[in-house]
């Protein structure tokens, strides 16, 4: 199946792997669903010449869908037909926890444990065949857009990692954003190396376009500060030039987070933004480090490296200041992240977003994004819970936007 979709062209990959089940399983259609930006809906791809179309992508909301099932437990899903009608097969389409979409296969009868085993091998093969054909071809761009995105929010999914979702044996992690009506310009990203992981979350002042680029500038200077090797506090260096050199009105809030992944120890940097929360025990406590002066406000001035206590079992939530507009403070947010503590952070994430999104009856006067990570220990080592960060219970204080030292 791989050789024969690597032979196809990237926008009939999909339908090579359709006509291999049909042809294997007997089945009397196979279809290919994708999520979509927001998390909320998947759309079934129709053929692969429907992109240089003006049809529609066919938008399926996931709430109190099989699909939704599917996709929240990453678990197939067969529903028997009656009466002479076709068994459906639903398989989720994931890679390394970036739930990308679900295989959907009607077939002429109950499948048995080697066919399940086989659509299930299928699923996962195709994860890899959308990865691999993605940068030739916009067709899956196509089909997770169910309404054009303005230009500053084409800008702002550029900034975001191809993949919102990234598991490995010592953490998970999943970022969402939520764009505001007029973009805001947030972002997150991560990236995984040999020895690390580390994590960002910016917002970048203002709106629209303006926004997007200040928002471009700053992600460009952290990537490029980070592959050539930069620790921390150099690429805080870095974005805070780049956006004093190249932009003379505007700045951008920031938070960079390295987590080693053979100790388990934390470097941190807080660049005006927003204080992270961390859920522990089933309590959720505010982590209050010192706040250094976002990038781009001048004069030039210094940034301080710091520690976050983090701990096995752990779960750090990083989020912008869209998630505690004053339509936001209607929902308790350290509540609702107990309540999704046994969500996956991919699962949880999309359900932080959904209720500022509820809160604001589906208008964002901000970007509202999340970062949420699950530590779950390298097993090998004590971490130090000396961090010199002062922790306030969350319970009783509801999150605040600090103010930088001396800003």
């Amino acid at each position: 199946m791989l050789q024969a979709a690597e032979a196809a062209p990237p926008v009939e990959s999909l339908d090579v792997v359709a006509r291999i089940l049909r042809d294997r399983l007997g089945a009397v259609a196979v279809s290919f669903l994708i999520a979509d930006f927001t998390g909320s809906s998947v759309v079934r791809l129709g053929a692969a010449g429907s992109v240089e179309t003006d049809e529609r992508a066919q938008r399926i909301p996931l709430a109190g869908t099989v699909y939704d099932d599917v996709i929240r437990t990453q678990r197939p899903v067969v529903e028997t037909g009656v009466r002479g009608a076709p068994t459906r097969v639903v398989a989720p389409v994931t890679n390394r926890g970036d739930a990308i979409g679900l295989l959907e296969l009607f077939l002429p009868g109950p499948p048995n444990t080697e066919m399940m085993q086989e659509i299930g091998e299928t699923a996962h093969a195709l994860a890899y065949i959308v990865i691999v054909n993605r940068p030739f071809t916009d067709l899956y761009q196509w089909g997770r857009r169910t309404l054009p995105l303005s230009l500053a929010a084409e800008i702002q999914h550029r900034l975001l990692p191809s993949s919102l979702t990234c598991e490995a044996a010592q953490f998970a992690v999943s970022g969402a954003l939520e764009p505001a009506d007029h973009v805001g310009g947030d972002t997150f990203d991560y990236v995984l190396d040999r020895d690390t992981v580390q994590l960002s979350i910016t917002d970048a002042m203002g709106h629209d376009v303006k926004a997007a680029l200040l928002a471009t500038l700053a992600v460009g200077a952290l990537r490029r500060a980070r592959r050539a090797g930069a620790d921390l506090l150099e690429q805080a260096r870095q974005a805070d030039q780049a956006i004093r050199e190249h932009n003379q009105r505007g700045y951008v809030t920031g938070q960079l987070l390295r987590i080693s992944l053979r100790d388990g120890s934390t470097e941190f940097v807080n660049a005006g933004h927003p204080w992270p929360l961390r859920l522990r025990d089933g309590q959720v406590q505010q982590i209050t480090p010192k706040i250094d002066l976002p990038f781009g406000v001048k004069p030039p001035h210094t940034y301080r490296l710091q520690r976050l206590d983090l701990q096995t079992g752990d779960r750090l939530v990083m989020l912008s200041d869209g998630m505690l507009e004053r339509n936001a403070k209607a929902m308790d947010l350290p509540d609702l992240i107990v309540d999704t503590r046994t969500l996956h952070p991919r699962e949880a994430a999309r359900a932080l977003i959904g209720a500022v999104v509820d809160a604001s009856q589906g208008h964002l006067k901000d970007d509202a994004t999340v970062i949420c990570l699950d530590w779950h220990g390298t097993g090998n080592s004590q971490r130090n819970a000396d961090t010199g960060a002062n922790l306030t219970d969350a319970s009783s204080v509801s999150p605040t936007r600090p103010a930088p030292d001396g800003y």
